[in-house]
């Protein structure tokens, strides 16, 4: 048996037995991993609360061989918490329902178990904390998740520049094959023609820049999001679950 340690996000949890769980995370060093954790649903578990979707954790496991990832699951022993997000989403119905479609992302932007993506993790831990401190509105926090974490995944959209020929911009053409916003010149069949000010804003949750997105009209939010929502979809090649509850909130 060997010993890990690491921090990670717990994505999800499945039961196991009528005591157990399987603990998806998210870790900074091993990327996602899956591991059993014995007795933490009966009521006396000294960490079963700790282990909860969006909570992050400080996490121990013992695993069969020298690699953490092997032919079975490994077993969670300790878990210590670091930041329980949980406590300040599951509550607020837009703020669980956002942070449910930014654990799914992240879980689907690190197909391979034991493979670490350090970058996605970090961008995870300051996008919960962003949406556990209440201080945007919870979609545009997806929003800005959901862009950062393609463009970390190598599908970076562009909003001004023309995403073939390099032509800068603002361009008024968007399209979803191409990458992002097209000049004229590069329009292809399918383009569609966005609002200055959604890709504007597009724009500004990609780079951080918060004051231009919370001054954003609110029909430019849903425009925006439209647009996030099928470039994501386009690339992921099919969309996330839980948007579909994020559109309703």
């Amino acid at each position: 048996m060997s010993l890990f340690r690491d921090d990670g996000i717990v994505l999800r949890t499945q039961k196991l037995g009528e005591a157990d769980r399987i603990i998806t995370l998210l870790t900074r060093g091993q990327g996602r991993v899956r591991a059993v954790a014995r007795g933490v649903r009966r009521t006396k578990s000294k960490f079963g609360a700790r282990l909860e979707p969006f909570s992050h954790v400080d996490v121990q496991f013992y695993a069969r061989g020298s690699t953490l990832v092997g032919r079975s699951l490994p077993l969670c022993t300790q878990a210590e918490s670091i930041a329980p997000y949980g406590r300040h989403i599951v509550d607020d119905y837009t703020r669980y329902t956002a942070g449910t479609a930014m654990l799914e992302t992240a879980e689907r932007f690190t197909d391979h178990e034991g493979e670490p993506n350090v970058q996605q993790y970090l961008l995870l831990v300051g996008g919960l904390r962003t949406l556990a401190a209440g201080a945007h509105a919870p979609g545009l926090v997806l929003d800005a998740f959901l862009l950062r974490s393609l463009a970390v995944g190598g599908y970076a959209p562009s909003f001004e520049d023309c995403a073939k020929c390099g032509l800068p911009g603002p361009n008024r053409f968007f399209s979803l094959a191409a990458g992002g916003a097209v000049c004229g010149d590069c329009r292809v069949p399918g383009s569609v023609v966005p609002s200055p000010d959604a890709l504007r804003l597009l724009g500004a949750l990609l780079t951080g820049d918060w004051e231009t997105a919370d001054r954003a009209e609110t029909r430019h939010v849903k425009e925006g999001s439209g647009l996030v929502s099928a470039y994501l979809h386009w690339h992921l090649e099919r969309g996330l679950r839980s948007l579909r509850f994020v559109e309703k909130g």
